[in-house]
């Protein structure tokens, strides 16, 4: 089962709203559902919460020490807790889904995504699993930076916020440890393809009189 969800993301409201933290936008929902204060923890580096579930402690996390070094948080928690890396859940922005969509997978690369570059170094693995919330891609690779650490536009945050409330539903079943199911649950919507503006038909010809 999941005993540690964490949500990656920039301390400091001048990054509250940035693409970059649907990591934090997660773990403040899930806090809220659970009716849960997440209070500062010097010793794991970041806000945490802990409840219990069915007889089992589970942590939520946000690492304050800003993105690229967010594995200095997750590591020191989870050593302390004896949390195995297959036991914590790393909800993080992914430009490769389009926003509305969720993904969930366990191991692999980091992918250049520096928050995970980070845990993967501080855990000596990749083998944990994520949960890629969608904010979709700028089309320019240069461009990358600048689209991560802005707002995104109004239909895409509530297509984001869609995807939240969507993939929150399943955390009985990560609780549960049924990844099989939880990742059925996550997966089987699609976001409504964009409508192309209306185009006026042109009038028909007259026959000739």
């Amino acid at each position: 089962m999941i005993k540690l969800f964490v949500g990656l993301g920039n301390p400091g409201p001048e990054y509250e709203d940035t693409r970059h933290n649907a990591g934090f936008w997660w773990i403040d929902a899930l806090a809220r559902d659970w009716k849960l204060h997440l209070a500062p923890e010097r010793s794991y580096h970041g806000l945490a919460a802990r409840t219990n579930v069915g007889g089992q402690t589970v942590w939520l996390l946000e690492p304050q020490t800003f993105m690229n070094l967010s594995g200095r948080s997750v590591a020191a928690l989870a050593r302390f807790f004896k949390i195995a890396p297959k036991e914590i859940l790393v909800v993080h922005d992914e430009l490769d889904v389009v926003p509305g969509q969720a993904k969930l997978k366990f191991g692999g690369s980091h992918a250049g995504h520096n928050g995970l570059r980070d845990i993967h170094a501080q855990l000596g693995t990749g083998d944990y699993w994520r949960l890629r919330i969608g904010i979709g891609h700028p089309g320019v690779k240069s461009e990358v930076v600048n689209w991560v650490l802005k707002k995104p536009l109004r239909e895409q945050r509530e297509a984001i916020d869609d995807a939240i409330v969507r993939s929150l539903r399943a955390v009985p079943t990560l609780l549960a440890g049924d990844m099989t199911a939880a990742m059925q649950q996550i997966h089987t919507h699609k976001p409504p393809r964009p409508k192309l503006p209306r185009q006026e038909s042109a009038p028909a010809d007259k026959p000739p009189g």
